[in-house]
């Protein structure tokens, strides 16, 4: 009676262990994947503020060339040129952003002197 007894407990004890074990992985998996989803959202989340920053300078360029456009009489050069320097900065902004470029530290010596 005492064998059948362990022998079921030691039964019991190893699919407990066997289950443990599964429901374990199953958590390691889950959080796995909860780790791509947040790297995931992190990536979108820059792609959609370096968008938004190079939108936002071409328009911040186009709004200032026709407003100069305006007071000054020389439409559409007013307009071209600052819509291009717009254009510029927002690539200069994504430069920045992807670190291609260092940003400029104010009080820096130059290389020059």
């Amino acid at each position: 009676m005492t064998d059948d007894r362990d022998e079921s407990l030691e039964e019991r004890r190893a699919q407990l262990g066997a289950e443990l074990a599964s429901r374990r992985a199953a958590v390691r998996e889950g959080e796995r994947g909860e780790v791509r989803a947040e790297v995931s959202r992190k990536g979108y989340a820059q792609a959609m503020k370096i968008s938004s920053e190079f939108i936002a300078a071409i328009i911040v360029g186009a709004v200032l060339g026709y407003v100069f456009d305006r007071f000054v009489g020389t439409a559409p050069w007013g307009m071209i040129i600052l819509l291009l320097l717009g254009f510029c900065a927002g690539v200069l902004n994504i430069l920045r952003s992807a670190g291609e470029v260092a940003t400029p530290k104010p009080g820096a010596p130059d290389d020059e002197k």
